[in-house]
């Protein structure tokens, strides 16, 4: 299972938490971490502040020499699908390849009001969005995009939600499917959801989706300075590295083959955490 991380603590609450971020990257990619990952939301708010997903990794990209760059998620609706195929394309040519685009189609209103885009049918947008942005970077389409991008055929897509209709954009328009939060039982459940929405759809069973997935983590002997909604952490409420690892193994038999990592720390602490990581997750795991 490849192991992804945000370059800066889950929901910031100032700008000035942010201001680390390159740092952290070269220190990912330094203890070997497959990926780093930047979410998108255009305003502070519930979830602290957030940069801008493409520009952080642009910058990210600028540091460091080998690491991957995924948004988790991009919040595609909200955007001209020509200028994110542009945005992207050229930054997975001057990265050298190593951009992924993961989209989604939010749940923030006020981000849709603010940015004059409506809310309703988002969904529906998205996709038409995707095959947009695909057919550009395929140069597929009646106008050629200023950059083409170093990937044959455009960057990895990963397509998030957990609805049916999140799951049929993802096997039409994905070459992963981007979840969170979800045990084994849970990621089983989905990969079953999957293969009959193919077969409905017509997929091609050869080419199954990859599945990924967000975590949240408070490893042992940090402490979490926001509470994360929903499921719970990680290893459970109090984790050990064993029982963090187990978890990893389920998720892997069930089908992940990349987990991405939101670590809820105080930002002074977010190195050590790092450091935790590798050395109880990325070491043991890598020689299984």
């Amino acid at each position: 299972m490849r192991l992804g991380v945000a370059p800066h603590r889950l929901w910031p609450a100032r700008e000035n938490e942010l201001d680390g971020v390159l740092e952290i990257a070269r220190t990912a990619e330094e203890l070997g971490f497959d990926h780093l990952i930047a979410s998108s939301h255009l305003l502070a708010g519930a979830v602290g502040v957030t940069p801008d997903p493409l520009v952080l990794l642009s910058a990210a990209a600028g540091a460091t020499t080998r690491i991957g760059l995924v948004t988790s998620v991009l919040i595609l609706p909200l955007y001209n699908p020509v200028v994110v195929a542009h945005q992207t394309a050229t930054l997975d040519r001057l990265s050298g390849g190593r951009f992924t685009l993961g989209v989604g189609t939010g749940w923030d209103t006020a981000e849709f009001e603010a940015a004059g885009v409506p809310f309703a049918g988002r969904g529906r947008r998205a996709g038409e969005q995707l095959d947009v942005v695909r057919k550009l970077w395929r140069d597929e389409a009646e106008v050629r995009l200023g950059v083409r991008p170093r990937t044959p055929g455009g960057p990895p897509v990963w397509v998030g939600g957990h609805s049916d209709a999140a799951l049929r954009r993802a096997l039409r328009y994905g070459d992963a499917w981007h979840g969170s939060g979800l045990d084994a039982a849970g990621l089983t459940e989905v990969r079953g959801r999957l293969a009959e929405l193919g077969e409905e759809a017509g997929r091609d069973p050869a080419t199954p989706l990859e599945l990924t997935m967000g975590q949240m983590l408070v490893p042992p002997g940090f402490e979490a300075v926001v509470q994360p909604p929903g499921r719970h952490l990680l290893g459970g409420a109090d984790p050990s590295a064993e029982r963090v690892r187990e978890e990893l193994r389920r998720l892997a038999d069930a089908g992940l083959t990349a987990c991405s990592l939101w670590l809820p720390v105080a930002t002074e602490a977010l190195t050590d955490a790092l450091g935790w990581v590798a050395e109880e997750l990325l070491s043991p795991l890598s020689e299984e």
